[in-house]
């Protein structure tokens, strides 16, 4: 138990910090956060999960390198 909540809170925290470097480095992104197929569950009370938490990471991660690819003038480091 104590491994699965140490595991949920790194990945919360690598959330927290790829979403605020898409909103402070990349706005034009930032309006897709919300749009994300991830966010929006099909279910009414949809569980958290390890598995959840690291898709949407992935996620975040893969649109930002994504974008980075397409266009390195924006790049920021």
């Amino acid at each position: 138990m104590e491994n699965y909540l140490k595991e949920k809170e790194e990945l919360n925290s690598k959330i927290m910090e790829i979403t605020l470097k898409i909103k402070e480095r990349y706005p034009e992104l930032a309006v897709y956060l919300d749009e994300m197929t991830i966010t929006i569950p099909g279910e009414e009370h949809p569980e958290v999960t390890l598995k959840n938490l690291n898709a949407y990471y992935n996620s975040l991660n893969s649109m930002l390198n994504n974008y980075i690819l397409q266009h390195p003038d924006k790049a920021v480091m």
